[in-house]
């Protein structure tokens, strides 16, 4: 039965090659999604597209069959040597990069191409001994990439395909200037296939992909209805003391199987976890310090459901693929309106039903008038009630920490003054 968030147009309409459909078929792909219907015809005709769409509509899946149907039916550049990818995709975050890479590997079962990943945080030496071994499709975030490139660890000059994913975040975090140096050591653009893919295309965005691609066409899903209708969004004004009661309130009423708390800080995602943790919930916590394998450890375990629930800071609210996340808390209004936006993303994926409920609390209050400016409608409205608030709660576990070995107590440094 074919989901209501699809298209008529299946796959095997598209006329891409047999070991990409192939593929396809058996990870239980059969009708393409809106932004998948327009933008593949157009990348297996060889033509640029820049894309927009809303967060887990399929454009990931979009321009990697574009990539690899082009590397299937182009030779490679004449003179490429071993250590020059023939693709290169750009991610903004580490998770993003992942999730690419995720997908191209399940694309890749019949191709076989060498894919390479490489991301901050982990795994320096090896993601650079593996790159030097040559790779034909390159995923990574931007930063670890302009570091490899150089040192020499990878050239650009064999290039076939770019893609920019997320251009709009790419801009937020500063990595403009870095992506226009890559681009200008690749070959030129009408030599190449070019993709851009954002939930959001600016006057700024466009004016990249022009100076860097070849008369992209410009394909749009639905740009009058920026949140998804399939998730159902609610709006609660809290006191700052009612919060924590309110959200064990909320989860003890739906009961989610996989849920995200989003907050604006650490010291909030902290607190919030400790509540959850001593109140019977199995937490994890995702901040932007939190070293990479642990990262990507805590979305597989709230993937497979070893976790039930995520509490984390904006680090996490682009570019994830969890399935069946029902709801989504946002126990602090962000400060950024399109963060809203991809916050809640992380629900209603894939057609799916979702919840978002969000918390306008003393503090942060003052940022609802710019989202819901942004996203076009108001959010309705939830009264809160006593019925909805927690009692008996119990507070979180006060972790003492053991002094370091070889380091002074307090009363030690009493009995042992300094000496002049």
């Amino acid at each position: 039965m074919k989901s209501a968030h699809l298209t008529n147009t299946r796959f095997s309409d598209l006329g891409m090659e047999d070991q990409l459909f192939k593929s396809l078929t058996e990870s239980g792909f059969e009708y393409c999604t809106p932004i998948q219907e327009k933008a593949i015809p157009l990348l297996l005709e060889g033509k640029d597209v820049a894309g927009q769409a809303q967060t887990g509509t399929g454009k990931t899946l979009a321009f990697l069959v574009g990539i690899f149907n082009d590397l299937l039916t182009l030779d490679p550049i004449e003179g490429r040597r071993l250590n020059e990818p023939r693709s290169l995709i750009l991610a903004p975050t580490r998770e993003l990069a992942v999730q690419i890479h995720k997908e191209a590997e399940m694309l890749n079962k019949y191709t076989k191409f060498r894919i390479g990943l490489v991301f901050g945080g982990t795994g320096y030496q090896s993601q650079k001994d593996y790159l030097e071994k040559g790779v034909d499709i390159l995923v990574g975030t931007t930063g670890r990439i302009i570091d490899y490139f150089k040192q020499g660890a990878f050239g650009l000059e064999a290039i076939d395909s770019v893609v920019l994913d997320e251009a709009d975040r790419m801009f937020d975090l500063g990595f403009i200037k870095d992506i226009r140096y890559l681009f200008r050591r690749m070959p030129k653009g009408d030599d190449r296939l070019n993709m851009l893919f954002s939930a959001t295309l600016s006057h700024r965005v466009m004016e990249l992909a022009y100076d860097h691609m070849n008369s992209p066409t410009q394909v749009t899903i639905e740009p009058e209805k920026i949140t998804v209708e399939s998730i159902t969004e609610q709006l609660f004004y809290p006191s700052n003391e009612e919060k924590i009661p309110l959200l064990l309130g909320l989860m003890a009423r739906d009961k989610p199987e996989r849920s995200i708390v989003f907050t604006n800080t650490k010291r909030e995602a902290e607190k919030v976890w400790g509540y959850l943790s001593t109140n019977g919930y199995d937490a994890g916590i995702l901040t932007g310090d939190i070293p990479q394998p642990k990262r990507l450890r805590l979305l597989d375990e709230l993937s497979s459901s070893k976790i039930e629930v995520l509490i984390a800071t904006d680090v996490a609210a682009r570019g994830l693929h969890i399935s069946a996340v029902s709801h989504v808390y946002n126990y602090d209004l962000p400060d950024d309106k399109e963060d809203y936006v991809h916050r809640i993303g992380r629900t209603g994926r894939a057609g799916a039903s979702g919840e978002a409920l969000s918390f306008a609390c003393e503090d942060n209050a003052f940022n609802l008038p710019p989202i819901e400016d942004y996203i076009g409608h108001s959010l309705p409205l939830i009264e809160v009630t006593d019925d909805l608030l927690a009692k008996d709660i119990n507070p979180p576990k006060i972790i003492k920490r053991r002094p370091k070995p070889g380091r002074n107590t307090q009363s030690q440094r009493k009995s042992h003054p300094r000496k002049y």
